[in-house]
């Protein structure tokens, strides 16, 4: 199937009023980022588009690639919110996925969601670990049943970041980095629902103290997955507050337990999440050559399980990095899409689909909490 690029933004409105204001303010918006002189913001029979120009996609992001924007716009996302709010909205104009949004304060809320969770992810530092229980025990209890349970009286937004910043709380908890992407993700929604929906903060708050939203129950609440194996999306196409999942695709270790792949969460920047070492976010090559090389660390313990020796995966990292020949070998293989679940035939690590939060606004939000039983 052929990839149709630039769909961009639509915004679906039914009356010509709401339409001018709708147009009026992206246009504004767009002015404030240095983007007016970029985008096309038309007004169609259900609403307005904004899509990249022609020309300003094809040289800016083209073939959807998004990984060089900051270094072709000279933008600086982590020490600017605008320079970062710049990129999002860029890459979601020049989209080969058409972003629908039933009000521009929908569309404005998406921006401001991923900002947040990039910003939060940013700070997360994390000790890997599939299966131990740790949380701040002054905002978080552990139920068999229901997960870790929001303490009566206790912020979720602040929970979350006790519970993943260490520059807040001064300690790093055990997370896998599934469970950390939950938690980064859940605290962009948050933020950003203290200031356009109190109402539904206050909701998912009373929820996380009877149970927590996790797994398949957390993806359906929060979250829209675009592309697919049918129709996937370019391998260089992610826009920043994306998760996405890198699968590893040799067979063998990836029946290590937690190196099936790896979730992470884009930056932006053509960087992506280090939950264990924040600073030192990863490349899409390093990244890649990483997950290649989880299939040289399996070893089995005394037991006959298998387990990852990281040191000796590290050290095959540091060597391949510095052979420029070798990453190239190494991502031909790794930048290929990934083969279909239960599949370990010629496929690399790159998924066809990646991830994005609801629409959360008073009087569109479709946030649906799971029932309390």
């Amino acid at each position: 199937m052929k990839t149709q690029y630039n769909q961009g933004v639509v915004i679906l409105l039914g009356d010509a009023n709401e339409c001018a204001a709708a147009q009026q303010s992206a246009f504004n918006y767009a002015t404030q980022l240095g983007l007016a002189e970029s985008l096309d913001i038309v007004q169609t029979e259900t609403g307005i588009r904004i899509t990249l120009r022609e020309a300003v996609a094809k040289t800016w992001m083209p073939e959807a690639d998004t990984l060089q924007l900051c270094e072709k716009l000279n933008l600086k996302p982590f020490s600017s919110s605008d320079d970062l709010e710049k990129e999002i909205v860029v890459a979601m104009c020049g989209s080969p996925y058409l972003f629908e949004y039933p009000s521009y304060q929908e569309f404005l809320a998406s921006v401001h969601i991923r900002r947040n969770i990039v910003q939060a992810a940013r700070r997360t530092a994390l000790s890997f670990h599939t299966s131990k229980i740790e949380r701040p025990e002054e905002f978080w209890t552990y139920s068999e049943d229901y997960g870790f349970i929001l303490q009566p009286g206790k912020s979720l937004i602040d929970a979350l970041r006790m519970a993943t910043q260490p520059a807040v709380s001064g300690q790093q908890y055990s997370f896998s980095c599934y469970r950390a992407s939950e938690y980064v993700i859940v605290l962009g929604i948050a933020q950003e629902l203290a200031n356009c929906n109190p109402a539904l903060l206050a909701q998912l708050e009373t929820h996380w103290q009877s149970r927590a939203i996790m797994s398949r129950k957390f993806h359906d609440t929060f979250l829209y997955e675009y592309g697919s194996m049918e129709a996937p999306l370019p391998p260089k196409f992610y826009v920043p507050g994306d998760r996405l999942w890198f699968r590893n695709p040799d067979e063998y270790s990836s029946d290590v337990e937690g190196y099936e792949g790896s979730w992470v969460i884009y930056l932006g920047s053509g960087l992506f999440t280090n939950f264990w070492v924040c600073d030192k976010p990863y490349s899409m090559a390093e990244k890649c050559v990483e997950i290649y090389h989880w299939r040289h660390g399996v070893e089995k313990d005394e037991a006959g399980n298998l387990r990852m020796n990281e040191a000796i995966v590290e050290a095959r990292v540091k060597e391949t990095m510095s052979d420029a020949v070798e990453v190239e070998r190494i991502l031909k293989l790794m930048m290929r899409l990934r083969d279909p679940s239960g599949v370990y035939d010629e496929g690399g690590c790159i998924d066809t689909s990646r991830e994005y939060p609801r629409w959360v606004c008073v009087g569109t939000a479709d946030m649906t909490l799971p029932a309390i039983d």
